[in-house]
């Protein structure tokens, strides 16, 4: 699955291990040489909380908030700056889940026997994941605006339906512009997936969940918020995404310091130009 198709499959069908695991497990996998593995291998994002040792070929601590690690029939991670990688059966795995429910489970080694790969760059790794979370972002972002819409059409108030008033008007349009933002954002990183462009599409999709789901929730009022409803549980994995891979903090503070370290006379040229010029 080349990188196009697994982004493409990440935003029109939303959470897909299968997707997520060609842009991350995989290219792991490729990178550090330990490909040609049989099995499911799911990538421990790495955090400041995370306390990892390898020694002698044994790798042992803690690594937080890992995708569906309990499904998983290995889990690569980095230790020491070098992929490794260890099969389920020799990890203790404390179930977890993040604000949508989604399993973010917690990895405890203890002297597990590891396959060490070549060295591989957390800044690499960190990237790539952010770059998924662009996907999935757009693509629920885009399932929230048709939500609200139908709901906007469907729903009659006074014998109208509520579309039609100015105040529901006012929040659809936010919902669209956030949306297309997003959806601009995710098509740039695509083409041509630098450092700048992940910072800002990630950055844009970030701030567009809180936006646009403060919008739809709007439009919807109580009804979107029960466990059931598509657009509650769409918001609550928007939400949790935003703090995966970079939040607001972390990416308008790269972007800023790389755009003034660039000087003011390529501050427009960063914007049209993208990593070409400026190196997040």
């Amino acid at each position: 699955m080349t990188v196009a198709d697994a982004l493409a499959v990440l935003r029109e069908r939303g959470p897909d291990r299968a997707a997520e695991n060609a842009l991350l497990g995989e290219w792991l996998l490729a990178r550090a040489g330990l490909s040609g593995e049989a099995g499911e291998v799911t990538v421990a994002p790495g955090s400041a909380r995370d306390s990892v040792v390898l020694a002698d070929g044994r790798v042992s601590g803690t690594v937080h908030r890992v995708p569906w690690a309990r499904d998983a029939a290995r889990v690569a991670l980095l230790a020491d700056g070098r992929a490794v990688v260890v099969d389920r059966a020799d990890l203790t795995v404390q179930a977890h889940v993040n604000l949508a429910g989604d399993a973010r489970d917690t990895v405890v080694l203890d002297g597990a026997g590891a396959r060490t790969g070549a060295a591989v760059d957390p800044e690499e790794l960190f990237m790539r994941g952010a770059l998924t979370r662009i996907a999935l972002m757009a693509g629920a972002l885009d399932r929230l605006y048709e939500i609200a819409v139908r709901h906007a059409s469907d729903r009659r108030q006074f014998g109208r339906p509520i579309g039609s008033f100015q105040a529901v008007q006012q929040h659809l349009v936010n919902i669209a512009q956030q949306v297309a933002l997003a959806g601009v954002a995710a098509e740039a990183t695509v083409r041509r997936a630098g450092g700048f462009e992940i910072a800002a599409g990630k950055l844009l999709a970030n701030r567009a969940a809180l936006s646009a789901g403060r919008s739809a929730h709007q439009v919807l009022g109580a009804l979107g918020t029960t466990r059931e409803h598509p657009l509650g549980q769409l918001t609550c994995r928007l939400w949790a995404w935003r703090s995966e891979y970079g939040d607001e903090h972390h990416w308008s503070t790269r972007l800023g310091v790389a755009v003034a370290r660039a000087g003011a006379d390529n501050v427009y040229p960063a914007i049209t130009g993208g990593s070409t010029v400026v190196s997040v």
